[in-house]
């Protein structure tokens, strides 16, 4: 094992207790990174700004009561500003787009001490769940098949913040999650994601998919590590007109805490058609789990959960298409070439053109149509409606005295690259089956790695929380984390 291999609850350790330097840490992911660039999870790496932190951060250190992530390289998903840092979204729209401002969640963590080690990887402005609709060409997953060597997806949309994790080439990454895009990439890399309540953490400074529904969280390799970059990630910010006015809780503190007398429920409707035995098998055994643990589990019911897909691809486009609006080639980001007797117009229409990917564009034609005139009744404000039951329907769960709710994360393990994604858009928006449910609701969310499938690859649980209450959730997915003793990681090819 080597340095970059640590979690950031024993590097953390060993940065308090002197037998390691934040710089010979940061040092250590640095070289992984370089050696991993066949991952392309990293599409920016800031060597030299790197260094220069993990040194103050060592300063920091020496004089004592310094934050827990202090000295802690992380990586940042390439959706979040980071000051004077190319931020593109992975799209050619923003290329070259350096922001003069820092992202609330990326200050907060550079407050706390930890250090940035580059931008990484994703779908283009989010959209997407295998990570193959990025300017930048895909993440690739650094778990394969057994006795495969075909390439497969690590998720998306934060596919290079899941692949960089997995792969030991940093100890935690920031993500956001609009469906799924933090747990689904989780799920297939074998490592930890979590999707905070809506509003736990500060959007200001994220380059917005779909704003009713994006929320930043943490990806790591353990429960604790999730826990100790929440901390550092959430709190107020007055600049995000959704961001909850609530204190901070310590999320460590509900670690180790055990299940008796708590209600874990399973919705029955989660129970899809054409779910592998694999992951079935799996959700059982999950339960069991935390049965043993002490909890009771109760079936219970989510009834318009067959809803959730269609819904979420309603206002996730009609929201995509109001806010890539911006982006015409003025202020920022690309600009197409028009000839001399061409007008401002053709050169809106040539850079949106030109800057957005086909995927991008689907969802952007998509949202417009249904946000148009005759339409929108029809379709947006109806999905609006429908999304309120969703959210009832959790809330009644909750008010009969379910803690926590346990389904799969995902409805299959990773796929190869151009498996689904050149053939059949329809069939990759399943893949968020398990996890948009939960923002629509607006509910805490998080994957665990729990046990894999027959060619070797991870599979995850997940377990859906009662809004702001990420200690409680934390503490169950510990549990299960502890009962899976899922300790696999990759055999490196790469």
């Amino acid at each position: 094992m080597t340095e970059a291999d640590l979690t950031i609850a024993e590097a953390r350790d060993a940065l308090r207790s002197r037998e390691l330097s934040s710089v010979e840490l940061t040092e250590a992911c640095l070289t992984a990174i370089e050696a991993g660039a066949k991952l392309n999870a990293f599409v920016e790496v800031t060597a030299e700004r790197a260094i220069e932190m993990a040194r103050a951060a060592d300063a920091r250190l020496a004089e004592g009561e310094a934050p827990s992530l202090c000295g802690i390289p992380l990586g940042i998903k390439d959706l979040f500003a980071v000051e004077d840092v190319r931020t593109q979204a992975a799209s050619r729209i923003l290329e070259s787009f350096r922001p003069p401002y820092e992202s609330t969640v990326t200050r907060k963590l550079w407050d706390s001490g930890a250090v940035c080690l580059g931008k990484l990887n994703m779908d283009e402005f989010a959209m997407g769940s295998s990570n193959e609709h990025s300017v930048y060409g895909p993440a690739i997953n650094p778990w394969r098949r057994q006795g495969d060597d075909a390439a497969l997806t690590p998720g998306g949309s934060s596919g290079g913040s899941a692949a960089a994790v997995a792969a030991g080439l940093c100890p935690g990454a920031t993500g956001t999650d609009t469906g799924g895009s933090i747990r689904q990439p989780a799920a297939f890399t074998g490592i930890v994601g979590m999707k905070p309540t809506y509003g736990r953490c500060s959007r200001w400074g994220i380059v917005a998919f779909a704003s009713s529904l994006d929320q930043a969280g943490p990806m790591a390799r353990t429960v604790r590590d999730c826990a100790i970059m929440l901390g550092a990630m959430a709190g107020y910010d007055p600049r995000d007109s959704t961001s909850a006015n609530r204190p901070v809780e310590d999320f460590e503190s509900g670690l180790g805490a055990d299940l008796k007398g708590r209600r874990i429920g399973i919705p029955r409707e989660y129970r899809v058609d054409g779910m592998p035995a694999e992951i079935e098998a799996l959700w059982s055994q999950g339960a069991e789990w935390l049965k043993a643990a002490g909890a009771e589990i109760v079936e219970i019911s989510l009834p318009h959960t067959k809803h959730a897909l269609p819904v979420y691809y309603v206002i996730a486009m009609a929201e995509a298409s109001s806010n890539l609006a911006r982006y015409d080639g003025v202020r920022y980001g690309r600009r197409a070439r028009i000839g001399a007797n061409e007008d401002i117009t053709a050169m809106y229409e040539r850079t949106r053109a030109e800057g957005f990917g086909p995927e991008v564009k689907r969802r952007v034609m998509i949202g417009a149509y249904v946000l148009s005139a005759g339409y929108y009744d029809a379709y947006y404000l109806r999905a609006q409606k429908v999304r309120a039951l969703i959210k009832r329907d959790f809330d009644n769960a909750f008010a009969e005295g379910v803690d926590a709710v346990l389904t799969p994360a995902t409805p299959s393990a990773a796929f190869g690259l151009g498996e689904i994604a050149d053939t059949d858009p329809v069939r990759m928006y399943l893949n968020d089956v398990f996890t948009v449910p939960v923002n629509l609701a607006g509910l805490p969310g998080i994957s665990v790695p729990a046990g894999r499938d027959a060619a070797g690859l991870p599979l995850g649980l997940q377990l859906i929380g009662r809004p702001w209450e990420e200690a409680q959730l934390l503490g169950a997915a510990q549990v299960l984390e502890t009962a899976a003793g899922f300790d696999a990681r990759p055999q490196k090819w790469w």
